[in-house]
């Protein structure tokens, strides 16, 4: 089966092999008591490569986002949220909006209407909320814009930046996606001096099953002496720590030579696409979504896909319910891979059924296949 259905965009699996050993899986206390062994220094790199002044470990962005909303709520501020945020920093949001913050959503990056709705708030500090990179658009977050409008205003930005780690960097002619992996808050030219908090997921690009906070020192001081789920919670275990200490290396040393294969076989799928009379969204991120014929039936391209060997992601895609078909590349593939895939894919779509004779079992078709697929 050809999968392009793993996040793992440069390919680090990570096996038990290739792991410095542990003593103990975990140490039995939270990490308020005592950070895992190996920890520091895993911040101290990933301070460094994200351009922050500190970093701080935790399980999960969904245990970071939580804490990092509660922690803001006991100050006098106001959340605006974009509303391309993925919903594990919206979870966050909606912990302080329970806790009577105000929120209030804007359009995805759109930096106009953010600015209107700065101009009349009233009563606190603004927190602007998004994602650095958004897959569905296809587009980084106008971070400097954000970061300039919350200076503005004595506010703060909060960036959840778990699609951008690992794959954008530092801007350079010869990087697509630029140098070092250090995420949107590179790409961007940011400094450490911005008023900008960084909260990702490295189970992505890095392959590690753990979350990183970055921002200021005061800020990742606060929430490191706030935080509940440190207290409460299990902290990332001894092999997840392990895992992003070896992933840091591995950047180190082949980052920038992954992410222009990365690059390329992005490259080789849209152009394959293209000589097909098809097209994505994405951009050249590792994400690329079909943009379908209307006629065409997506869970019948999904499942011939399947039948041929080859595993793509069905998902939903807007408001209204509707089915997207997603292939995610990484740098294990090859060239025959994506080449192979767009074969099928062409096979796929021309003995496709078109719509207007599936329109009597579509909807029991569509459940048969998101059953198939949880």
């Amino acid at each position: 089966m050809l999968d392009f259905t793993s996040a793992l965009y440069l390919g680090f699996r990570h096996a038990s092999q290739d792991l410095p050993g542990w003593e103990q899986l975990t140490l039995g206390k939270p990490a308020a008591l005592e950070p895992v062994p190996q920890s520091d220094q895993v911040e101290q790199d990933l301070a460094e490569l994200i351009g922050c002044e500190r970093a701080l470990l935790a399980t999960s962005t969904l245990h970071l986002f939580w804490d990092l909303f509660t922690v803001l709520a006991r100050r006098r501020v106001n959340i605006f949220l974009d509303a391309g945020s993925y919903p594990i920093a919206r979870w966050g949001v909606e912990r302080a909006a329970s806790l009577r913050v105000a929120v209030q959503t804007f359009r995805a990056h759109d930096v106009a209407a953010l600015r209107r709705a700065l101009e009349v708030g009233r009563g606190g500090r603004p927190v602007i909320v998004a994602d650095g990179y958004c897959p569905g658009c296809g587009k980084l977050a106008p971070l400097t814009e954000y970061v300039e409008a919350a200076r503005k205003h004595g506010g703060l930005v909060v960036i959840d930046d778990s699609q951008a780690l690992g794959i954008f960097g530092v801007r350079d002619q010869c990087s697509p996606y630029g140098r070092g992996g250090g995420g949107s808050v590179r790409r961007a030219g940011l400094n450490r001096d911005q008023p900008v908090v960084v909260g990702a997921s490295l189970a992505k690009a890095f392959g590690a099953p753990l979350a990183v906070l970055a921002g200021s020192a005061r800020l990742v001081r606060e929430f490191e002496s706030q935080s509940a789920t440190r207290v409460h919670c299990s902290p990332p275990s001894a092999a997840a720590v392990a895992a992003a200490w070896r992933a840091l290396l591995l950047n180190r040393c082949r980052g920038d030579s992954l992410r222009l294969k990365l690059f390329q076989l992005v490259a080789r799928f849209r152009g394959g696409l293209a000589r097909l009379g098809l097209s994505s969204s994405g951009g050249f991120f590792p994400v690329q979504t079909l943009r379908l014929p209307a006629r065409l039936v997506t869970e019948q391209i999904h499942q011939k896909l399947r039948s041929s060997g080859v595993s793509a992601v069905l998902h939903r895609a807007g408001g209204d319910g509707s089915s997207a078909l997603s292939f995610i590349i990484t740098a294990r593939h090859a060239a025959q891979d994506i080449d192979q895939a767009l074969a099928h894919l062409a096979e796929a779509v021309a003995q496709s059924t078109p719509k207007r004779l599936e329109r009597s079992n579509t909807s029991c078709f569509t459940d048969r296949i998101m059953a198939q697929d949880a």
